[in-house]
């Protein structure tokens, strides 16, 4: 199932109020959608131990996952800032997981929204075959 990149964006920019960032002030939110058309939303979340914050994209998927998801078609990411923003390094290996290397990642910009997949973010991710098992 197949869902508008703007609409996406949307449901993340709706949640963006939600985000925990007292000591930042920069907030995160995005949106994803899993292989039955549901769409999840997650906030970054700061804690004063900044090590123990959690980025909005892994809360989202994990939100996904304790619902019963296991495959993400789409991703949307939205920031406070005035800028691109894309997701970090560790977002990129946790959507690396649970998306195929070409689902959409579109990033909210003040222009217009950028597209990347999650090969072009992540194109050498640690996979589950370099285990050996």
């Amino acid at each position: 199932m197949t869902i508008d990149p703007n609409t996406l964006i949307s449901r993340a920019r709706e949640c963006l109020d939600e985000a925990y960032a007292p000591y930042s002030r920069f907030r995160v939110a995005a949106a994803i959608v899993d292989d039955q058309g549901r769409v999840f939303t997650g906030v970054n979340v700061e804690n004063i131990s900044y090590g123990l914050s959690m980025c909005a994209e892994r809360v989202a998927v994990f939100t996904a996952i304790a619902a019963g998801s296991r495959r993400i078609t789409a991703v949307a990411v939205t920031s406070s800032g005035a800028d691109l923003l894309s997701p970090c390094g560790a977002c990129r290996q946790v959507l690396a997981e649970f998306a195929g290397p070409d689902v959409p990642v579109y990033c909210d910009a003040p222009d217009s929204p950028r597209r990347w997949t999650v090969a072009q973010l992540l194109p050498a991710g640690f996979e589950a075959t370099q285990l050996g098992g």
